[in-house]
């Protein structure tokens, strides 16, 4: 199919915007960086633009400046950097959401004038496919007027349900940045001792959810000698990668997409986007089937692997804010870490380091302070309910917090925590009345 009709500039794409319209972006990789590098440049009579996004990785001026507040608005199920940046401009707000449900609520709300995201080149037969990103994207695209993809050579071509056919795509812009990177990140020894932790509860043939950052990758480190695992997971990381070249990785077992593996984004080095190209050993589908807690169940032996901020002593989870100042997202904690509890043999990991340094507001000194507290920080946001938390794992062991009641869990944890906070935290405990010893 002749597709040469379509093909605009940015320049012409940006005289497409009017004022008051919603635009969806891509996530992460998928974002339109050549629009969006340059959508601050809206002509002056153009105001009230509303875009809605997903841990967008481009630093853009239309909402890292002030003085673009006024004219843009941006509405995120998940900040980044850039976005916490943008925050105190007052145009830059969380929609909270478990991701699985993050389109499917949105668009009932409001609905999308312009999806803008990237695609690869069209193929013989006329499809291209979203490549890296099907969160929410083929949602937005069938809820738009009109559909605006960037089509660049570099992206890998993936498989899923992230096909699109050139007859669904009103305009394309022509692009060859390259595709943005998450780097393997540095492995602590804290990361070591957990990923090791962890490790032992996984078995030859479990099905896994890793989520991002040091915990994670330590966890796919550890699995290396582990045999006919599979996945099915929000995130596809150069870790599963890694186990999958090492041997470690079969899918066999799997009692849902046996043979595939499973995620509905992908991110990582370039040789994992080189590894996913024209692999249809990889699936990349809608994520409100992916994160569906039910769907997750399907498979036997689901483990989840998730981090959080802070625990306060019962088991509730900040995971997303530092106090009420929102740093992250809920993404897919809730939805994998209940879907890995409603599998048969399933289970469910929230990890972090028993400690953080940070800034004393009194004093400017940086001081360690316990993530383990017995109140989580006033307007903190609990992203993954105390009802709903299994394993709790630091460098210092793991809390099973399944079934205990209060008492049980403030004892499960203070073990777990570093130890000198323990007696601080026992303190506290029995001050706000969570922890009452026995015969007073």
């Amino acid at each position: 199919m002749d597709y040469k009709n379509k093909i605009i500039s940015v320049d012409q794409a940006l005289k497409l915007i009017k004022s008051n319209d919603v635009i969806v972006s891509g996530m992460v990789a998928a974002e339109p960086r050549a629009i969006f590098s340059r959508l601050h440049e809206l002509d002056q009579s153009v105001k009230n633009v509303t875009v809605t996004n997903c841990l967008p990785m481009l630093d853009a001026e239309f909402f890292t400046k002030k003085e673009n507040a006024k004219r843009f608005n941006v509405d995120s199920w998940f900040y980044s950097a850039a976005l916490r940046k943008g925050h105190d401009n007052g145009n830059v707000h969380f929609i909270p959401n478990h991701l699985h449900l993050s389109a499917i609520r949105r668009f009932d709300y409001l609905h999308t004038n312009i999806y803008m995201g990237n695609a690869t080149p069209p193929d013989e037969h006329g499809f291209v496919s979203l490549s890296l990103s099907n969160v929410y994207e083929k949602r937005a695209i069938e809820d738009a007027d009109l559909v605006i993809l960037e089509i660049n050579p570099k992206l890998p071509r993936t498989f899923g349900d992230l096909e699109l056919h050139v007859s669904e795509i009103d305009y394309m812009v022509e692009v060859d940045y390259d595709i943005p990177e998450l780097p393997d990140g540095e492995i602590t020894e804290k990361d070591e001792k957990i990923g090791n932790f962890i490790a032992e509860f996984i078995n030859d043939g479990d099905c896994l959810q890793l989520g991002i950052g040091g915990i994670p990758n330590a966890v796919a480190n550890a699995l290396i000698h582990k045999r006919d695992l599979g996945v099915h997971t929000e995130m596809l990381t150069t870790g599963f990668m890694k186990l999958f070249k090492a041997g470690a990785i079969s899918n066999k077992y799997k009692n849902n997409h046996r043979g595939k593996m499973v995620c509905c984004f992908a991110l990582g080095t370039k040789e994992l986007y080189d590894f996913i190209d024209n692999n249809t050993g990889v699936q990349i589908l809608d994520g409100a089937y992916v994160n569906d807690p039910y769907v997750i169940g399907k498979n036997d032996n689901q483990v989840s692997v998730n981090s959080t901020i802070e625990i306060d002593l019962t088991g509730q989870c900040c995971s997303e804010s530092i106090g009420s100042r929102q740093f992250s997202g809920t993404g897919g904690q809730s939805d994998t870490a209940v879907g890995a509890q409603n599998s048969k043999n399933g289970r469910s990991f929230i990890a972090l380091y028993s400690t953080a340094m940070v800034r004393n507001k009194a004093t400017g000194e940086r001081e360690e302070v316990s993530k383990i507290v017995a109140q989580l920080k006033p307007g903190a946001a609990v992203s993954l309910s105390r009802n709903d938390v299994q394993f709790v794992v630091t460098e210092y062991g793991v809390a099973n917090l399944r079934g205990k009641n209060i008492q049980e869990r403030v004892d499960a944890l203070i073990a777990i925590a570093h130890p000198k906070f323990r007696q601080e935290l026992l303190d506290q405990a029995i001050k706000i009345g969570i922890y009452v010893p026995k015969g007073e």
